[in-house]
């Protein structure tokens, strides 16, 4: 008898540590998971689900620090990342009056057009949504066509949304508008000031001194349309560009 042929009908499902029960259910079932299976002794093993995906925690190494970020991660192809970004902030409202877009746990921001988001656990878990079409010749090292301020924007976006490194970020632009600012575009200018506005929130730095120069700018009414279209999540913007 021939043995069984290997089909292509594999389902993977990733386990990451979990360095405290209570955070980790709180946090997932809020966004709306359920558990599916849970246990703390003889050791940890939690099984959660949403939507038509799994993800599944065990046991943290004993040195695991959350707060580095590094414990663990899982990619989730999707075919548009924009609703699940907006089911995951609608639920974080719902249960914290907030979207959490500091301190962990948290969901980073969505601009509009991007292709994917990243979830940030209690236990500095990574769960990243990627649009399934999103195009293979991105430059992650940034756009070589671009100079000045606006390559530092390149910069940061590539940091913040593939790197998920916001302090290079805010490093970057607050470097890059020394330089450049000046010379800059005000549309430029005033999208480098709403990111570092955002990332000094997001970091714990202050964020006042950006915002009062970005209200200190003389937009155009199409500047400010672009402004709002790429930074439209940030509380305050509105009366900003007024």
């Amino acid at each position: 008898m021939s043995e069984p042929a290997v089909r292509p009908n594999e389902t993977t499902v990733p386990l990451m540590p979990c360095a405290s029960v209570e955070e980790t259910l709180a946090f997932y079932t809020a966004l709306g998971f359920e558990a599916t299976y849970r246990q703390t002794r003889p050791y940890v093993y939690l099984a959660l689900r949403w939507s038509g995906f799994d993800l599944h925690f065990g046991p943290a190494p004993k040195d695991l620090d959350p707060a580095q970020e590094q414990a663990g991660g899982c990619l989730v192809l999707v075919d548009a990342v924009a609703p699940y970004h907006a089911a995951f902030v609608a639920a974080m409202r719902r249960a914290y009056g907030k979207a959490l877009s500091s301190g962990r746990p948290r969901i980073t921001r969505y601009r509009p057009g991007a292709s994917r988001f990243t979830l940030v656990d209690p236990s500095g878990n990574s769960i990243i949504f990627i649009q399934r079409d999103e195009p293979a010749e991105l430059e992650y090292g940034g756009s070589k066509r671009l100079t000045g301020l606006a390559k530092a924007l390149d910069n940061a976006r590539i940091l913040r949304e593939f790197k998920n490194d916001d302090l290079q970020a805010f490093r970057a632009l607050k470097s890059a508008m020394r330089r450049h600012g000046a010379d800059a575009a005000p549309v430029e200018r005033a999208l480098a000031l709403g990111h570092l506005v955002d990332l000094a929130t997001v970091l714990g730095e202050p964020a006042d001194p950006w915002a009062a120069e970005l209200r200190g700018l003389e937009l155009t009414p199409a500047d400010r349309r672009h402004v709002e279209s790429e930074l439209g999540q940030l509380p305050g913007l509105r009366e900003w560009l007024a």
